[in-house]
């Protein structure tokens, strides 16, 4: 492709005016972050405010890493479902159990990272880096996921969706009665009804719980057959009706590759005609040259087909601390009024899955008159 003179120096000159004290966080953002993980943080948060959030993007959201013990949930993730910048989420088991203290009145404080854990484990405090609580709280939020997943209407096998959307319900009660209202992300998820999924359910202390329960008798088991076909399906009717998908990518690990795998599994499983997802961003602090999924470049996502290669330039990695970008984003969107009304994908599930099936089985159908189909 030929490019006219010196197209390289066609960018926006680096002349940012002096920083005053009195600037909103998005001018100090458009002014004074020019250039590096600043930059970054820039072109992330024009992405979402500019593209991502228009109405006929269906953003999901993928979470790892310890975020609501240190707050993350009320101050950031329920105000972004609340102004419908969230569609559906995959998190982390452990994000869904800490949120949940919050919710029902227990407490986690500020520590120190440099606290002798030997003294801590003697006192029966639990440290999280330099958040520390009493292993009381882990006592009291077992005790209230086992009474919940006692009860008649969790006995049976269920998606992690509808799961969470069933102890969203139980929370947000509880969220109520004490005068909590907006601390739970999982309260805000049912409220909203936002599906959220868990890639790993086994691994937290929900997954336990539930463990421990099945020793009981408890019929409670993890449908992960249904999560790997909902998301899929969540995608593909997003593409389907002529919209677009958008992967919000907050750390990395099982989470971030859940989300990422619902195109090849559209396109490579059940053999779709799609071409990725249309817009990535992703906080990240892992290297890509590892070779681990947390570090790895959207350019990488286009050789499985997890994103659109036509769409990188609207592709968006961001190399820091989840708990340093999360809060600009959040209030650069929210500042600039990129808000949306709330999709309720989870009571449209049933609805997409019927559509991905109806599609897998057109596609099986032909294949077959072609004489295509495997066994």
């Amino acid at each position: 492709m030929a490019h006219s003179p010196k197209h390289h120096l066609s960018g926006k000159q680096i002349s940012p005016r002096a920083v005053t004290g009195t600037e909103s966080l998005p001018e100090l953002i458009q002014s004074a972050f020019t250039a590096y993980n600043a930059g970054r943080i820039r072109e992330a948060c024009r992405l979402l405010a500019e593209k991502m959030l228009q109405p006929d993007v269906t953003v999901a959201m993928s979470l790892s890493g310890a975020l609501t013990p240190g707050g993350f949930g009320k101050s950031c993730l329920v105000p972004l479902i609340e102004a419908g910048a969230i569609d559906w989420m995959i998190s982390t088991g452990a994000n869904l159990y800490h949120d949940t203290h919050h919710a029902i009145g227990l407490k986690l404080h500020a520590g120190s990272a440099a606290w002798n854990d030997v003294e801590l484990r003697e006192e029966g405090v639990v440290r999280i880096y330099d958040i520390v609580f009493d292993y009381e709280v882990l006592l009291e939020t077992d005790k209230f996921y086992r009474k919940v997943m006692r009860l008649p209407e969790f006995q049976k096998p269920m998606s992690t969706a509808e799961f969470h959307y069933r102890v969203g319900r139980w929370v947000a009660a509880v969220e109520d009665r004490l005068g909590l209202t907006g601390t739970s992300l999982l309260a805000a998820a049912y409220r909203h009804a936002v599906p959220i999924f868990t890639s790993s359910p086994g691994d937290s202390s929900i997954g336990m719980n539930v463990a421990a329960l099945a020793l009981e008798g408890s019929q409670l088991l993890f449908d992960v057959n249904a999560d790997v076909n909902l998301t899929a399906a969540i995608v593909w009717q997003a593409k389907e009706q002529g919209g677009k998908s958008g992967c919000w990518i907050v750390g990395g690990g099982s989470p971030k590759n859940f989300l990422l795998q619902t195109e090849p599994q559209i396109q490579e499983v059940l053999g779709l005609s799609e071409a990725g997802h249309d817009y990535f961003l992703q906080i990240t602090d892992a290297r890509p040259d590892t070779g681990g999924l947390s570090g790895a470049t959207p350019g990488e996502a286009v050789s499985w087909g997890k994103v659109d290669p036509e769409k990188l330039p609207d592709a968006v990695v961001v190399y820091t601390d989840s708990t340093i970008a999360l809060p600009l984003l959040t209030h650069y969107v929210l500042a600039e009024g990129a808000r949306r009304t709330p999709k309720r994908l989870y009571e449209k599930l049933p609805e997409f899955l019927e559509l991905l099936t109806k599609s897998f089985e057109a596609k099986k159908q032909e294949r077959i008159g072609e004489g295509m189909l495997e066994m």
